[in-house]
């Protein structure tokens, strides 16, 4: 019998956890997007990951809860536990520059700047905070929003007034 280090075992978990790709843009893993927050190895042997969502309401939140357990007990851990941590919220800034290039390769426009937070609660800002997205096809700054709402509601819908290729955004927040 094979034995492993804590830290091992947690490396395991980390890397399982890692690699399960996001249910609504498949080319992003969760450590891609910045989602995976944590993982811990329990006294008893239970693998604990901690996710957070691009906002609270996502809908594939279960679904990345369910693959993130699937992955790791495929890692081979029994017992595992995943939790959703919504302090602080996520943010665009958490995708990483590997993150950023892999939407840029899949024809969507990654996210500029996040807006600033103040700490303490989110305030309801009633005026547009949209950006001008650079277009992924030509790269040219003169595109025009479709629809605020994409395929996701993460994502904003887009024409470049270049080429005239239509493509998403994933919007700052």
């Amino acid at each position: 019998m094979v034995t492993t280090t804590r830290q091992e075992q947690h490396e395991r978990v980390w890397r399982a956890a890692a690699a399960v790709t996001d249910p609504e843009l498949p080319m992003l893993t969760l450590a891609d997007l910045g989602i995976l927050r944590r993982v811990e190895i329990g006294d008893e042997g239970t693998a604990r990951v901690w996710i957070t969502p691009t906002y609270s309401g996502c809908p594939a939140l279960a679904e990345m809860r369910a693959d993130v357990d699937r992955a790791v007990r495929a890692a081979g851990f029994d017992q595992v536990r995943v939790h959703t941590e919504l302090s602080p919220p996520w943010s665009t800034d958490w995708i990483t520059d590997e993150g950023r290039r892999k939407l840029l390769e899949n024809g969507i426009s990654p996210p500029g700047a996040a807006p600033k937070r103040a700490d303490g609660p989110v305030p309801l800002t009633l005026l547009p905070t949209r950006t001008v997205p650079r277009c992924p096809q030509c790269g040219s700054g003169q595109t025009e929003e479709l629809s605020r709402f994409g395929a996701t509601s993460c994502k904003s819908l887009h024409r470049c007034q270049s080429c005239l290729e239509p493509f998403e955004h994933v919007k700052e927040i």
